[in-house]
């Protein structure tokens, strides 16, 4: 199936952002970043990059720093070439502290459906593991998950 591009409709944008959770669920930088135009220009909290080979980087580090990352997504606005999410994942440090991450990102793309801007605010939450609500192996999350709306968050 190809990758939706704009101008998206309801459906094609959340098509899009299954297809984003799915990329960053997989925790490989390389793959990430082909979703990304080779000058996007990302804020993510209060770090800025520019182009895939700072994205490559970052994500690198991140997902060495928060092990068992799991991520869920849900549209919260789509317009044109636009698509607002909000999304929250879980992680833990490597003193096994757990975390749950809430945000809420910006994107905008391309006329070949490329993000070329994404702009992320997010906020961490210390957890009890007893608090987890991701289960599911690392990698995609299973279609018969709940979603946010599901969990309430």
């Amino acid at each position: 199936m190809p990758a939706p591009v704009p101008p998206f409709t309801r459906e094609t944008a959340i098509q899009k952002i299954r297809m984003a959770e799915d990329g960053w669920n997989s925790r490989d930088p390389q793959r990430v970043a082909q979703a990304y135009t080779p000058d996007s220009r990302w804020r993510n909290r209060a770090e800025f990059l520019h182009g895939r080979e700072e994205i490559i980087a970052f994500l690198t580090r991140k997902w060495a720093k928060e092990i068992e990352y799991r991520l869920i997504k849900e549209l919260w606005a789509y317009d044109g070439n636009h698509i607002a999410v909000r999304f929250a994942y879980e992680s833990r440090d490597d003193s096994g502290n757990w975390f749950r991450s809430y945000g809420n990102e910006n994107w905008e793309f391309d006329d070949e459906g490329l993000m070329r801007v994404r702009l992320a605010s997010i906020n961490d939450v210390p957890i009890k593991e007893s608090e987890r609500k991701y289960h599911w192996p690392l990698g995609r999350r299973p279609d018969d998950h709940p979603g946010l709306s599901d969990l309430g968050l």
